[in-house]
């Protein structure tokens, strides 16, 4: 992982929000950023197809399009922070191949969450959730935003795969003077094994108990290293990405985990988290953890 912010763009409003994004992050992190744009194999009459230039368009070739679209993004992110290096790279490949392997260089990947069905794609298909099962670090989907003050959501679960979004929602919220409210919703039917031995003694207030002490540890030692950081733990009784979704409205940012405690082996993008990449009203950062 490097100092370097990549956001992929295709030249929709949705993704020119993420380089907007994309650009606040390398101002806060002091980090390079680097604007990717993907195009995909295209024969053109009197063209060499582009799937013959692995690296990039051939020499002197480049779709006016994608020069067009580059350079918007580039006036776009020097407007946000124009203290920010950024460099930029056009790049003939499949987008999602593209992406993976930016992402092993980057501490941060940016995209919008509806594209023109070229780099970003629609958020309905499979591009958003492909990426954010499968990048090497955090990534952040981002609508055509606005500018919110609220806090930062962090979606517990508890899960030792959750460790890297708490981590990383402290950490964002120092490089941006946030506040986080740090939510875990609960049901009795989603309290994950092992689950009380004697189901008749141990009701909804026992589990309640649990789920508290199961917020606080998810938490423990964090505050120590961000003391700057205001945390407001909150326990809700009720479906969990219903509660986010609800949580989202009044957020800057929300963070979770690739899957949580609830997830089977093996899966790479949960339910809540693609629920939220659907539906959630604030940019979603996903960061995948140790299974």
């Amino acid at each position: 992982m490097g100092n370097l912010v990549v956001v992929g763009v295709d030249g929709s409003s949705s993704s020119l929000a993420a380089v907007e994004a994309a650009a606040r992050e390398a101002r806060w992190r002091r980090a390079e950023l680097r604007v990717v744009h993907a195009i995909w194999p295209v024969i053109v009459p009197g063209l060499v197809p582009m799937a013959a230039a692995p690296f990039g368009p051939p020499e002197g070739v480049l779709p006016a399009a994608a020069e067009h679209l580059v350079t918007e993004a580039l006036r776009r992110a020097g407007n946000v922070a124009p203290q920010v290096e950024v460099t930029h790279e056009v790049v003939a490949g499949e987008p999602l191949t593209v992406l993976e392997l930016q992402s092993r260089d980057a501490e941060l990947v940016v995209v919008g969450s509806r594209g023109r069905g070229g780099f970003v794609g629609m958020l309905l298909g499979s591009t958003a959730v492909y990426l954010t099962a499968h990048s090497q670090c955090p990534v952040m989907v981002v609508r055509e935003q606005r500018e919110a003050a609220g806090p930062i959501v962090l979606g517990v679960d508890g899960s030792r795969a959750g460790e890297k979004a708490v981590d990383f929602a402290f950490a964002e919220a120092a490089l941006r003077g946030a506040d986080i409210v740090a939510l875990l919703a609960w049901t009795p039917d989603n309290v994950p094994v092992p689950l009380p031995q004697v189901p008749d003694v141990h009701g909804p207030a026992t589990v309640a108990e649990g789920e508290e002490r199961l917020l606080a540890q998810a938490l423990a030692g964090r505050q120590e290293r961000y003391p700057e950081v205001s945390v407001r733990p909150e326990l809700v009784h009720g479906v969990t990405h219903e509660a986010l979704i609800e949580a989202s409205r009044t957020a800057q940012l929300m963070v979770v985990g690739a899957r949580g405690r609830g997830g089977f082996t093996g899966l790479l993008l949960g339910s809540v988290s693609q629920a939220l990449l659907h539906h959630a009203h604030c940019p979603v950062t996903v960061v995948r953890g140790k299974e």
